[in-house]
């Protein structure tokens, strides 16, 4: 397993896809701390807290790319067949490097997030953001990041095509989340992008603690991933 692991992570860094994706999480986490704290002032934790929190969602979509896209070129059946250990075990392994990928987008997006933004905040009125809450966001955010990664080889695999995951998981995002929250604000922090949202270090969800939100999460990845295994076992990889 260490050795599919590997082989799937020299493939996913030779890519530019990696890089691309990279850089626009790291754009968005530093857009996104910008909007939040020029915008109006910050005058409690929470929103202090919000402003630099990540956005693990992004990874979500890196992964289905990643995954669907071994459709898509007709890499998937000779890398079952180089591997030589079943379609499972490479899957997990594709999952477990995205992960790791997923670990250190996080990490990249945290710094850039708090870089930016602790700067800022400390010209806010109120109090100011501690380094537990400033540890636990940017733990919370990497955590989130790697299982979003996972969700999102798992969702590529189901989907095997790039275009119509992509697509999926935008309106899964910005029409049937947002519809949610119009509808039940306590149901959306167990969806899998609310939980996601929660865990990164966003308080507007009060419903869903941190810890909570990280088993909700990890519950709809397991669940993902068992489905997108059963799915290998059972389609043509050409």
């Amino acid at each position: 397993m260490t050795a599919l692991m590997t082989g799937e992570l020299i493939k996913t860094r030779t890519t530019r896809t990696l890089f691309a994706y990279a850089a626009s999480a790291v754009a968005l986490a530093v857009g996104n701390a910008l909007i939040l704290i020029l915008s109006k002032d910050l005058v409690t934790t929470a929103d202090k807290q919000e402003a630099i929190a990540g956005l693990p969602v992004m990874l979500l979509l890196l992964g289905l790319v990643g995954a669907a896209g071994e459709y898509r070129h007709r890499t998937a059946a000779p890398a079952v067949l180089a591997a030589g250990r079943g379609r499972g075990r490479l899957l997990l392994a594709r999952a477990g490097a995205y992960a790791v990928v997923g670990l250190a987008v996080g990490a990249l997006t945290s710094a850039a997030s708090l870089v930016v933004g602790l700067p800022l905040l400390g010209h806010e009125p109120g109090p100011g953001v501690g380094i537990g809450v400033i540890l636990s966001v940017a733990a919370g955010n990497i955590l989130g990041s790697a299982l979003c990664a996972i969700m999102g080889v798992a969702a590529g695999a189901l989907v095997r095509n790039q275009v119509v995951g992509v697509v999926g998981a935008l309106i899964l995002m910005f029409v049937v989340t947002p519809l949610l929250n119009l509808v039940n604000e306590t149901a959306v922090a167990y969806s899998p992008l609310g939980a996601a949202v929660v865990l990164a270090g966003d308080p507007s969800v009060a419903s869903l603690s941190r810890g909570g939100a990280a088993l909700v999460l990890t519950a709809w990845v397991a669940a993902a991933l068992l489905a997108a295994l059963l799915a290998e076992q059972r389609r043509d990889l050409a």
